[in-house]
């Protein structure tokens, strides 16, 4: 069942009439009656004036004018509470010269024998004017409370639209346009385009400085004087969104810079000492080889050689592991996919690190269907869990690598008995450079998982660390079945 949502946003966004209406609503004339309200009551005092006397000169009782006070008096409060004060004051005028002509003797003549007829007439002014006095607040009073729920619910509607997940300027720029009826909004900060809404096309019909330094253009559309309150309130929430935008980027630039300079330190801290470790014991073997004031036996040739060819490779390893952590980072990972059975991957991958059944327990299942991933990235994401987790294993215990087929993914595990990793840096797996906490130095730059990470979800697949029955740690990585990855990856 669908969600019903608050009638305020309902409102704004069903119809962009309905907005616009709200806009006019609050926008309108700032006066508290309207004129159409002041111009039917001088027209039902000007109509309804002239019969209300023929119809009391018809059925005139002679002697008491009561009947004939108390009608005027009531046109005169009726016109009052349609027209206001100028409407009330013109029905009291011609009610009293009314009663006096037709009504008080010597009929058909206009006099004044009595002052209490002179007062009467000031009382029927003076009880006109008090009367549009009281509704003339009335009005202005619905009227600011009419404008101020227009107010509200522009301002609901845009904070309706960024509660949704809109950006918070484009919401703001897209209602204001659909308010105000403009056919487009622009806002440029520093020259650039910071949102729009709308064909933007030739020079601007208005176009306002917001504090914060950007300009604010409207085109299509005038506002009036009225609408320049409300217009000058969404600019300011514009401006206050486009100071909000500023510093969230410089936010985000920042911690980008500060990551940036972790990663640099990390990789400072560790290439210190782990490539400069088998660069230095291969320097040492070539120069002990090149040494002419030192008898070298065949054995003590071969040592040599056998050291800086192990120190070379280990360096183009570092390298190589560099090489590609920074692609990971940079999302440059070069991945072409295709259909691949796990055994195919994992079995070269124990023969690179020369690992048998004695270090390996395996359950691959026959049926278990291939998968869709890149061959050489999927064996590096096997050959770095695998020595991660020999790494860590007790001496004697064999590393578990087994697979599952979980809906259209199948799931690798590899997992270890070692000492695991404690719950608050589990987030932190992941990131490269980090040996949790070792300090043998002999652990490589802790690029393996972060590799691993990078590898495997460049392939579309996922990976994440569980705890092992009985102590370790479990790496498991999902990948799609080739026919379930074939088709997102057409």
């Amino acid at each position: 069942m669908e969600r019903r949502r608050p009638e305020a946003d309902r409102m704004v966004h069903a119809d962009p009439s309905l907005l616009r209406r709200s806009v006019r609503f609050a926008t309108g004339r700032t006066g508290s009656l309207s004129r159409s309200r002041v111009f039917g009551a001088f027209a039902l005092v000007v109509v309804v004036g002239p019969s209300l006397t023929a119809l009391l000169v018809a059925i005139r009782a002679r002697g008491d004018i009561t009947v004939e006070a108390l009608a005027y008096q009531l046109l005169v409060l009726v016109a009052a509470l349609i027209g206001g004060a100028w409407p009330a004051v013109l029905a009291a005028v011609l009610s009293g010269l009314s009663l006096d002509y037709f009504f008080v003797a010597p009929v058909h003549r206009i006099t004044v024998q009595q002052p209490s007829h002179l007062v009467g007439l000031v009382l029927y002014v003076v009880s006109a004017v008090l009367v549009s006095v009281v509704v003339d607040r009335s009005a202005r009073h619905s009227r600011t409370a009419r404008r101020a729920a227009a107010e509200s619910a522009l301002l609901t509607g845009i904070a309706g639209s960024v509660l949704r997940g809109d950006d918070a300027l484009a919401a703001l720029v897209d209602r204001t346009r659909e308010a105000f009826g403009f056919d487009s909004v622009l806002v440029r900060q520093d020259d650039d385009v910071a949102a729009s809404s709308g064909a933007v096309l030739g020079t601007p019909d208005v176009a306002r400085s917001l504090p914060g330094g950007g300009v604010a253009e409207f085109r299509g559309g005038t506002v009036g004087p009225g609408e320049r309150r409300l217009l000058a309130v969404v600019e300011q929430q514009i401006d206050a969104a486009l100071e909000h935008r500023v510093l969230a980027r410089a936010a985000v630039d920042a911690e980008r810079i500060a990551a940036t300079d972790r990663v640099r330190s990390a990789l400072l801290a560790a290439v210190g000492h782990d490539v400069r470790r088998p660069v230095a014991a291969a320097t040492a073997a070539i120069g002990g080889l090149r040494a002419t004031d030192v008898t070298l036996t065949e054995s003590d040739r071969e040592e040599l050689l056998a050291t800086a060819d192990e120190s070379l490779r280990s360096l183009a390893a570092l390298l190589a592991d560099l090489l590609d952590v920074s692609r990971v980072q940079a999302g440059v990972l070069a991945v072409t996919p295709q259909t691949i059975a796990l055994e195919d991957v994992v079995a070269p991958a124990l023969d690179e690190l020369a690992l048998g059944p004695t270090d390996v327990d395996l359950d691959l299942p026959a049926d278990l269907p291939s998968v869709w991933a890149d061959p050489v990235l999927l064996q590096r994401v096997v050959v770095n869990l695998l020595a991660n987790a020999q790494r860590f294993s007790p001496d004697g215990a064999r590393v578990r690598v087994a697979a599952t087929v979980s809906g259209t993914v199948v799931e690798l595990r590899v997992a270890d008995s070692g000492p695991g990793i404690p719950a608050a840096q589990r987030e932190d797996v992941f990131l490269p450079f980090q040996r949790l906490g070792d300090t043998d130095n002999e652990t490589g730059l802790g690029l393996g998982l972060a590799l691993a990470h990078g590898f495997t979800e460049g392939m579309g697949g996922t990976i994440r660390v569980d705890d092992t029955p009985g102590g370790g740690l479990t790496v498991v990585v999902r990948l799609p079945i080739a026919a379930t990855g074939q088709e997102g990856h057409r």
